[in-house]
């Protein structure tokens, strides 16, 4: 199960990132907001992000203006491995070398045809596991408050 969200800046690009999970036939659960008057990111992505960390949803697709704002807010959530991407390439290697659990895009920064590219990619790409796994824990750590 997908969780996706968005701001208001983001509810038509989430559409087109439904119909793109419809059709790779991934389940999904939208966690608002369906408004496009002005809201706040931090409650979208919050919820979406913990919606991930209670395994409620195995991992999140956030949109707002430009994917930082609502990354940030996924990312106080702990076990969230955020990734904001604009190109194919940052994606592919966040699921590869991160194992990242949360994508965000910029609504304002990437098109609709890159937008599906990039989550196409990191939907379908793999973690690597190896070196990597150890890095993970790392972070996984972290999130816990434990020192390095």
């Amino acid at each position: 199960m997908i969780a996706l969200a968005s701001d208001h800046t983001g509810v038509a690009l989430k559409q087109e990132i439904k119909a793109l999970l419809d059709e790779m036939g991934l389940a999904w659960e939208d966690f608002g907001t369906n408004e496009t008057a002005s809201c706040d990111y931090p409650v979208y992505g919050y919820r979406a992000a913990k919606a991930v960390a209670d395994g409620r949803c195995d991992r999140a697709i956030l949109i707002c203006g430009t994917g930082v704002g609502i990354g940030m807010a996924a990312a106080r959530v702990p076990g969230m491995r955020v990734c904001t991407c604009s190109d194919v390439y940052t994606a592919t290697l966040s699921k590869r070398h991160n194992n990242s659990n949360v994508l965000t895009m910029g609504a304002r920064v990437i098109g609709v045809d890159v937008a599906k590219m990039i989550a196409r990619a990191w939907l379908t790409e793999p973690f690597e596991g190896g070196r990597h796994q150890r890095r993970i824990d790392m972070l996984d750590a972290i999130s816990r408050g434990e020192e390095l």
